[in-house]
């Protein structure tokens, strides 16, 4: 059982629409239905009538809510009385990222920062398994930083337009395959060739979002044989021969210079990405605070 659980109920009890409460919850509609369902096989009862329009509580559903507002509103509570006694006594920096730049480009730039000024303690927010999810923990307040590719193609970018924003850097995401025994790409890409397999991201990540404008305007004949939200994973399966897959430069730079992957396609099919760091508009921890204007400083003598 989890607290989103509960607070996903009160959502659509309000809106009596699953439609509007997703838009609320910053999360999709299946993703939102599938965690009403997960509460619903926790209780073992059904929730809400969803033959009818608009949905509406069973009475199930009914005696469950009191119970609900009050356990979301209890542990809310008790979440910002502890967090609060934490803060007072160590400055805790919270970040959320996606899982690539918590690998591939956080820990030498957090360093980097850290030699400059004893930054404190860092804590991870819980990996999301959704773009969207991860826009999710600004909204909530669950991070005071959020640690994110950008690109103009992925529309849900725009929700962060409203916080604070520093640029940190670039990244591509590249097609990478498997060589064959002649150095050469075992599945290169050719708009008018053989079908190619294709290890996906699935729908939700955020590359799944930059992939799909470039090959909306740019068909591929490719044939989805996996998939998998994390970049890490998929270039596991890449290199076990699997297929193609569009992974982030720094992700397999050490691949490509030894030879164990290569370019699957010319410079033509890569993307060209932001990486940028978001954070509260108002950040009540002065050592988030002070890491801030660091960054800030950091930032501007680096382009200087």
């Amino acid at each position: 059982m989890e607290l989103k659980w509960f607070e996903d109920f009160l959502s659509v009890a309000r809106s009596l629409s699953f439609t509007r409460a997703a838009d609320e919850r910053h999360i999709t509609q299946s993703a939102l239905s599938r965690r009403i369902r997960q509460l619903e096989e926790w209780l073992g009862v059904p929730l809400f009538d969803r033959k009818t329009y608009p949905v509406a509580l069973t009475p199930e559903g009914e005696a469950f809510h009191a119970t609900a507002s009050e356990t979301v509103f209890a542990m809310t509570h008790l979440r910002n009385d502890l967090n609060q006694r934490f803060r007072s006594r160590t400055a805790v920096l919270r970040f959320a990222m996606l899982n690539t730049l918590s690998l591939t480009f956080f820990p030498d730039w957090i360093q980097r920062l850290n030699l400059q000024q004893q930054l404190g303690y860092i804590r991870m927010c819980n990996s999301k398994p959704s773009f969207v999810e991860h826009i999710a923990t600004l909204h909530s307040g669950e991070t005071d930083f959020l640690l994110t590719y950008a690109h103009d193609a992925v529309s849900l970018i725009r929700q962060l337009a409203p916080y604070p924003m520093i640029h940190l850097g670039r990244e591509w995401a590249i097609p990478v395959c498997r060589p064959d025994s002649g150095g050469q790409p075992l599945y290169p890409i050719n708009p008018n060739g053989r079908p190619i397999p294709w290890l996906s991201y699935g729908s939700h990540s955020f590359f799944a979002h930059a992939l799909a404008q470039m090959l909306s305007e740019r068909p591929l004949p490719l044939e989805a044989v996996y998939e998998n939200g994390m970049s890490a994973n998929l270039k596991a399966m890449t290199l076990a021969g699997g297929g193609v897959a569009w992974l982030p430069l720094s992700l397999v730079h050490e691949e490509l210079s030894n030879g164990t992957l290569v370019r699957a396609g010319s410079s033509d099919w890569e993307i060209k990405l932001a990486i940028r760091l978001y954070r509260q508009p108002v950040l009540r921890n002065p050592q988030a605070e002070q890491l801030w204007q660091l960054i800030q400083q950091s930032e501007t003598a680096h382009a200087a």
